[in-house]
């Protein structure tokens, strides 16, 4: 057995999923800078929420638009713009002369991010043979909360050395480093089959058919062209109606319910929790690298066990682990006694949303959407994602500011309003072909 044609296929794919390590780091590893850079300028709770949500509608505005040069120069070269922004937001971040500088570069570093958000996920799929699809785009959300895990072990390692006021700046240029790495390899894997038949270039994508190999390439080549012509057929299918109004309302909920749930508020400002709680900075970097390495632990899990368990039921579990673990936090912040409980809570949390929300999402996004509108819908229920992952952020330190325990508080009735609307309205997708999914959701009514 010829294994050179799998390692090309795996070593391709991974490539392809680096941007979601970068994509993990860069929105993570300002956890461990937001006490410094607070110092520094002077920054305001609303500032400061300004500097870290910057990034985040960077975020938004490519993951919008970033289809576009997708489509034109293809996901692996708008892969490597990708890389360039990560690199310019590394250094430019780390030789920032004042705060405007600083929250430019955190905006080209939030446009990488949104970039490679889309189009890594993008080329591995398209890249990957039909019965390893699935296990290789897994591999971008892996390399996400991998990121999460590297970024605040960086920030413990870096902590270590005692640099001073000049610490933040290696905190946010190191990434420069994994990020010129990504933009090299991105020249040693091919172009993708499928947007190279949607170029005309059959041989070159018969080529790369035969090199991560697909046994039967022609069969496999025949079926891409098909798709394709299918695609522009339906291009012209608009989501906004009324028979599609059940997946609509289920893609921006669970999009909400997932920032809702506080997750990225906790990952972003994870040191300034632990430092309200009474910790300093040492030991919030040490609990931050165990929490990061919690999420990473319970994504596999979650991943071995999403297809045997079930989308919904996953959503059911988590919602009631997280409400609670947000409730026994904010008991912590308004009685302020048993403080040493708060980094049990706050592992048992991501436990559980690492289990159930942060596995499911983007699964049951792709799950629920008919083939003419599921490009659409996907992009619906990323920009809310986005768009609430931005808006909590922003809003965080501000309400924090004026009662550590309120936005705990708020976070546990938001899960417990999600297991009404997961228990009430939302669908197993479970071992449902994607007809008998438009056939439960009444799709094809008008």
């Amino acid at each position: 057995m010829d294994l050179k044609p799998y390692l090309f296929l795996f070593k391709s794919s991974l490539v392809g999923a680096l941007g979601g390590l970068l994509f993990g780091f860069d929105t993570a590893v300002i956890a461990g800078t937001t006490q410094a850079l607070t110092a520094q300028y002077q920054l305001t709770a609303e500032a400061l929420g300004l500097t870290v949500s910057t990034a985040l509608w960077g975020t938004v505005v490519s993951s919008m638009f970033s289809g576009i040069p997708g489509d034109k120069l293809g996901a692996r070269d708008t892969l490597r713009i990708a890389a360039l922004m990560y690199i310019i937001s590394a250094l430019g971040c780390a030789l920032a002369w004042d705060l405007p500088s600083l929250l430019v570069f955190r905006f080209i570093g939030g446009l990488g991010i949104g970039c490679s958000s889309v189009l890594g996920p993008v080329y591995i799929a398209e890249i990957a043979p039909a019965n390893w699809r699935g296990r290789l785009v897994g591999l971008f959300q892996i390399n996400v909360v991998l990121g999460i895990l590297l970024a605040y072990f960086s920030n413990f390692v870096i902590g270590t050395f005692e640099l001073g006021s000049a610490e933040w700046r290696w905190k946010l240029g190191v990434s420069g480093i994994p990020a010129f790495l990504f933009f090299l390899m991105l020249f040693s894997i091919p172009r993708s089959p499928r947007w190279l038949v949607a170029r005309g270039r059959i041989d070159e994508a018969r080529e790369v058919l035969k090199s991560t190999g697909v046994e039967d390439y022609e069969e496999e080549l025949e079926e891409i062209t098909h798709n394709i012509k299918e695609e522009h057929s339906q291009k012209k299918e608009v989501l906004f109606c009324r028979k599609y109004r059940l997946p609509i309302f289920l893609a921006i909920a669970i999009g909400m319910f997932n920032q809702l749930s506080g997750i990225n508020a906790i990952l972003y400002y994870l040191n300034d929790i632990f430092s309200l709680a009474g910790f300093d900075k040492l030991s919030s970097n040490q609990q931050a690298v165990a929490i990061g390495s919690t999420n990473l632990a319970f994504c596999l899990l979650a991943m071995s066990m999403i297809d045997k368990i079930g989308r919904r039921k996953l959503l059911l579990i988590g919602s009631v682990g997280c409400g609670i673990c947000m409730a026994g936090v904010a008991l912590i912040f308004f009685t302020r006694e048993a403080l040493g409980l708060l980094l049990w809570f706050l592992v048992a949390y991501i436990g559980f949303f690492s289990f159930s929300q942060g596995a499911v999402i983007w699964v049951y996004i792709s799950e629920i959407f008919p083939t003419p509108v599921r490009a659409k819908g996907q992009s619906l229920g990323s920009f809310t994602h986005w768009i609430m992952n931005a808006l909590i952020s922003f809003i965080y330190p501000i309400i924090a500011k004026s009662c550590g325990a309120f936005p705990f508080a708020f976070f546990s009735l938001m899960m417990f309003v999600q297991l009404f609307v997961v228990w009430k309205f939302f669908p197993e997708t479970k071992g449902i072909t994607l007809e008998e999914m438009e056939t439960r959701l009444k799709l094809n009514e008008s």
